[in-house]
């Protein structure tokens, strides 16, 4: 990434945010909070999904529903809107909402990196906890959630109460993706499939060979739905992907996750701090 053309937004102390234009593709940057990575997206090609664990989430999304037919998505974490831009191209007539907790990124996002009024997809400002528990029952066919405070996601968007509510806002068939980022032990990833698991009838892990093996940190995806997942697709999607990663489901997810409690509100903690260095690239 090329440090050139860096843009932050006015006024801002904490978090810091900074747009870095993308050294090899000439509309395309990358959105930076606090030194951390939250978003690539290239203005020319929203259908280029940089980031590993996106192009998974866009795995999931592809398969949320027959090819090209347009679904309703909510997005719990906006940042520069990079899977809703992609749906929006890939599912035209789709109906995407996404919320983000800071306003200013929101705008900045909407001043340099616009999006098509006409695609679909509308932001709020708030709480996603608290938004996502004002949504109507049964309104979407894909909930997306990678909600992050810098680099940790909050507890409240781990818990069994927090899954409930995921279920409760979705169609039947529907799918439930979260964005998780862990390392070393990966209890806080094993803590999050058990959790899962107590509100979806299925649950599937994607991630790179390493991470699941706690060899480094970094992104898994976890994927739920109250019907069977298309897990076969999945994993061949996920095996095919320049950065490969395997999917872990059934009896082979239940090892992973064996003997991780479930959290509730009460016991739930924000995910781990990356190591120093982890973001650098």
């Amino acid at each position: 990434m090329g440090r050139n053309d860096t843009q932050e937004a006015p006024g801002v102390t904490a978090p810091r945010i900074e747009l870095m234009r993308d050294a090899d593709r000439p509309d395309a940057w990358m959105l930076v909070v606090d030194g951390t990575p939250q978003s690539h997206v290239d203005l020319a090609d929203p259908t280029h999904l940089d980031f590993e664990y996106v192009r998974r989430l866009g795995h999931v999304a592809d398969l949320a529903a027959p090819a090209g037919e347009p679904i309703d998505a909510l997005h719990l974490g906006a940042g520069a809107l990079t899977l809703a831009r992609y749906i929006a191209a890939t599912r035209p007539g789709s109906r995407q909402r996404a919320v983000d907790t800071n306003a200013r990124l929101v705008e900045l996002v909407r001043d340099s990196l616009p999006w098509d009024r006409r695609a679909g997809i509308r932001v709020g400002i708030g709480d996603a906890r608290a938004w996502l528990g004002q949504r109507r029952d049964g309104i979407a066919d894909l909930l997306v959630c990678d909600v992050f405070a810098g680099a940790r996601t909050p507890a409240a968007m781990t818990s069994v109460e927090f899954y409930a509510e995921a279920a409760r806002v979705l169609r039947p068939g529907a799918v439930a993706a979260a964005n998780i980022a862990d390392g070393q032990r990966l209890r806080h990833v094993r803590a999050q499939v058990a959790t899962a698991a107590r509100v979806f009838a299925d649950v599937a892990l994607i991630a790179e060979p390493g991470v699941l093996r706690g060899r480094r940190f970094g992104n898994l995806v976890l994927v739920a739905s109250d019907r069977p997942l298309p897990a076969d697709e999945l994993a061949r999607r996920a095996h095919r992907d320049p950065d490969m990663a395997r999917l872990l489901r059934g009896e082979e997810l239940e090892r992973f996750a064996a003997g991780a409690p479930p959290v509730d509100d009460a016991t739930a903690v924000d995910s781990p701090e990356p190591p120093a260095g982890t973001f650098v690239r």
